[in-house]
């Protein structure tokens, strides 16, 4: 294979690694506009219908270091064929359910679909093209601009779908992409043999069920209250599990993850940046999309037409600024600005008025946030995944998805209470509403900001290799 044949090979193995990533975060957007339909044609209690986003949720994170880690021992190439496959099997039997519970289930196989797809293909990017500092940034940087554009097409596809056609093809649409990307696989993807080593199963079985109750409390905590007794009581047996696997873990000979890899330089750090970014995020767009349709009166598809300036421009920023700006000034003053932009651009967003619009209240606030995820994101995550040994590559690659996953849901479901407390629940009222998703917005802000101070305090800018592939 000559030398300009295999380079393509690479580059085309990327945007099927980058498809993975914009299915991940699509299937958790698109289904938001399918919502009221499901309900009436399926059963679901107004109490029960948030489901049929967080089975997808508590499965996919509370999988996810499973995933990293059968990616390691198995094979990425291996593990991320058979994510699609799952993820397509889970797409069926949601898009054919005939009943709430076949619907939840159909949900939970998709994301655990996607805990296989998610770390195995960070892993396949770093084998890919971790060998070169500034082509890995570049992958780097269309990988983490195929978040946002999943994103915001599973907004426009859901409502366009949901409208014209029927909403089991917000799941039937993942069918010919998973087929796709199942038959891309072989031909493009690098092979790995298996490693010689077990699956800890006891540790998979603990910090699957911890991450699964921690998720669950979080998502539910909105609806049944931060003081009720079942959120405080789940999150215990979420901490005990999760206390449980860390015995385990330290333990073990073969651990499904080796306690010491956050000594790492910089691993935990980036890690807890991951987080900050998505506990900031997450919130941010969530709540801003409620703005636009019950205070500005936007409809699904205007709506998600105004989220397409900040989305064009994360993808801009990632692809092209993020890794220019990578060379010239390193992951940490990029991760540490990035967040302070993004807190800047909130608190922007915070001033958002009953009686506003779309050109004064939210574009530019939602440019200057944009501008600050796109800055901090792929530094973030590349310093997170190339500070683990080559070896646990898939272990690095599942600490980070959790790390965003836990915090979008941690930071979502703090919004929600805050938003709440300060007059979202009137939802007859613009001016209540309005109050709530400023605080939320405001909150959500601080969060970034508090992120940014612990991000400069702990990250550490290597002197023996300032070079993105250490970043």
């Amino acid at each position: 294979m000559t030398t300009q044949s295999q380079s393509t090979r690479r580059w085309l193995a990327l945007a099927v690694i980058a498809a993975a990533q914009f299915m991940v975060i699509m299937d958790t957007s698109i289904i938001g506009i399918a919502l009221p339909e499901m309900q009436a044609e399926l059963g679901f209690t107004p109490g029960n219908l948030t489901w049929v986003f967080n089975a997808y949720v508590i499965a996919f994170g509370g999988l996810l270091l499973l995933g990293g880690r059968l990616s390691d021992l198995l094979g990425a190439r291996r593990v991320f064929g058979a994510g699609w496959l799952v993820l397509a099997v889970g797409s069926v039997i949601a898009g054919a359910a005939g009943s709430v519970g076949v619907e939840l289930a159909g949900r939970a196989i998709q994301g655990a679909g996607s805990a296989l797809i998610a770390p195995s293909a960070l892993t396949l990017l770093m084998v890919l093209f971790g060998g070169t500092p500034q082509e890995l940034t570049k992958a780097l940087a269309v990988y983490g601009a195929a978040a946002p554009a999943g994103g915001t097409a599973g907004v426009f596809l859901g409502g366009v779908i949901t409208e014209y056609v029927s909403w089991p093809w917000v799941f039937y649409i993942n069918i010919p992409i998973a087929v796709l990307a199942l038959i891309a696989v072989p031909l493009l993807m690098p092979a790995a043999p298996a490693r010689k080593g077990s699956v800890d199963i006891a540790g998979s079985v603990t910090v699957t069920a911890g991450l699964a109750a921690a998720v669950y409390a979080i998502v539910q905590a909105p609806e049944v209250g931060w003081k009720s007794g079942q959120t405080w009581g789940v999150l215990a047996v979420a901490a005990a599990l999760l206390v449980g696997f860390v015995a385990i873990q330290s333990r073990r000979g073969e651990p499904l993850m080796r306690l010491s890899i956050f000594r790492a330089p910089n691993l935990a750090a980036a890690n807890f940046a991951q987080f900050a970014l998505a506990a900031a995020w997450v919130p941010m767009w969530f709540f801003l999309n409620l703005y636009l349709q019950q205070v500005l009166g936007y409809s699904a598809f205007p709506s998600g037409a105004a989220l397409l300036p900040m989305t064009t421009l994360i993808m801009l920023g990632m692809v092209v600024l993020a890794p220019k700006a990578m060379q010239r000034f390193g992951a940490e003053p990029m991760i540490v600005t990035g967040l302070v932009v993004l807190g800047l651009g909130l608190g922007i967003m915070s001033l958002v008025r009953p009686t506003g619009n779309f050109w004064v209240d939210v574009l530019p606030a939602s440019l200057v946030a944009a501008g600050g995820m796109s800055l901090a994101f792929i530094p973030s995550l590349g310093t997170a995944i190339s500070a683990a040994r080559p070896e646990e590559g898939g272990l690095a690659s599942g600490i980070v998805n959790v790390s965003y996953q836990v915090g979008s849901a941690l930071g979502l479901a703090a919004m929600t209470a805050v938003a709440a407390a300060f007059g979202a629940g009137e939802i007859d009222d613009p001016a209540a509403l309005t109050d709530g998703y400023s605080a939320a917005f405001l909150g959500a802000g601080l969060l970034a900001l508090a992120g940014a101070g612990i991000a400069a305090a702990t990250l550490r800018s290597p002197a023996e290799d300032k070079t993105p592939a250490r970043v």
